[in-house]
């Protein structure tokens, strides 16, 4: 019961979605209404707001740090080992993609992932972080530095700390970040995706 009780608390720390609140504060418009539709620090950019983008990125990060940490300070006492943990991790993330507080309708999971990532190990989330903004650098696409960052996150986490509960977590979100991506996959292979940086239209 209390891993469960943790874990409903991770999914409405996820459900809170930065950058529809970020962007109502800063009086710009719905980031699930233009873009890529996506309510996430990337569409948001694309207001041509830099701060909102970058608070979004941080909120988002934040709380999938946040709920990792607290399961990892306050959990043991209630008996959370690895696989609650693991659970909680998956939580948060799931809450993102899917928050009650907004209809179900959310982000990719990128900024929150790499929250996860980094409450879970900071150098792993490091790691990860840094993948990302190879490619990114490289190639000024967003979604495949996603991509690719997504795939090496497990094998990152195998190198560190072996197979266990967290690395069937972070292959769950792995596999999830590559599916909320599949559209992103198309218009690269198409040759349609939008840059880093790109205006709205």
């Amino acid at each position: 019961m209390t891993v469960l009780l943790f874990a409903l608390a991770a999914y409405l720390i996820g459900s809170l979605s930065f950058a529809v609140v970020v962007s109502r504060v800063f009086g710009l418009a719905d980031p699930r209404t233009y873009g890529s539709k996506n309510p996430g620090a990337t569409n948001v950019l694309r207001s041509g707001n830099k701060a909102a983008a970058v608070l979004t990125l941080l909120g988002d990060a934040f709380k999938g740090w946040l709920a990792v940490w607290l399961a990892q300070v306050f959990g043991p006492q209630y008996g959370l080992g690895d696989g609650g943990i693991a659970l909680v991790a998956l939580a948060v993330f799931v809450g993102h993609l899917w928050p009650v507080f907004f209809k179900f309708v959310g982000g990719k999971g990128v900024a929150t992932a790499l929250g996860v990532l980094l409450g879970i190990n900071g150098w792993l989330g490091l790691a990860t972080l840094a993948t990302w903004l190879i490619v990114a650098y490289a190639f000024r696409y967003s979604s495949l530095a996603a991509l690719i960052a997504a795939v090496f996150a497990p094998f990152y986490y195998g190198l560190l700390f072996g197979v266990d509960e967290i690395l069937l977590a972070v292959l769950a979100m792995s596999a999830l970040l590559l599916y909320r991506h599949r559209a992103n996959i198309g218009n690269l292979l198409a040759g349609k995706e939008s840059r880093i940086g790109s205006k709205k239209k």
